[in-house]
């Protein structure tokens, strides 16, 4: 239990930012395929970071990634590179960069086949959250390396089974809250 009086997911604390994550977004089921791709292409430059790096630094991303319109971030190029590697508010990984630009090309790609993206990542959760009881602490699952093969497949990169994982609970496809939480469902 924190001073506050609530009990919270260990990670949570003490920091106040992620303190208002983890209570008003973190394992929400998030249903917007937008929104959903965006967490998906922050998970990616989080890969070897902590999770408050990238959260500290979320506004700036969206200003720099067109607020994450994957039709307008499709269409960025060298100029664009260059310029979010000059951007000190973001994470100046080139890599990580164009992935993001090949996220968005895939996105609109799967739109374009009907392949809306919500049902493509709540399908493989029967369109519900997946509760866990256990109260472990996971760093992936078989359906995270399952998700994983198949946007590697797609052509996504940074999404290996760990930062699937990591997304998946934070977009609420899993509920990997502490049993103890107040955010839990039971």
């Amino acid at each position: 239990m924190t001073d506050d009086g609530v009990t919270r997911c260990g990670w949570a604390q003490p920091d106040p930012l992620m303190r208002r994550y983890h209570d008003t977004e973190w394992g929400v089921p998030l249903r917007d395929s937008r929104a959903l791709w965006e967490a998906l292409m922050l998970e990616g430059f989080q890969a070897g970071l902590a999770w408050i790096v990238i959260l500290r630094k979320r506004e700036a991303f969206r200003d720099a990634f067109a607020g994450f319109d994957p039709e307008k971030v499709a269409r960025f190029g060298a100029a664009d590179i260059e310029r979010l590697m000059a951007n000190p508010g973001i994470v100046r990984a080139r890599a990580k960069i164009e992935a993001t630009f090949k996220g968005a090309q895939i996105y609109l790609d799967m739109q374009a086949a009907g392949d809306d993206f919500a049902d493509f990542a709540w399908g493989f959760v029967g369109g519900k959250p997946i509760v866990r009881t256990d109260g472990e602490i996971l760093a992936s699952t078989p359906l995270s390396e399952a998700i994983s093969k198949e946007l590697k497949r797609r052509g996504f990169k940074f999404v290996g089974p760990t930062i699937v994982y990591a997304w998946m609970q934070a977009v609420g496809l899993v509920d990997d809250h502490s049993p103890d939480c107040f955010r839990r469902q039971h």
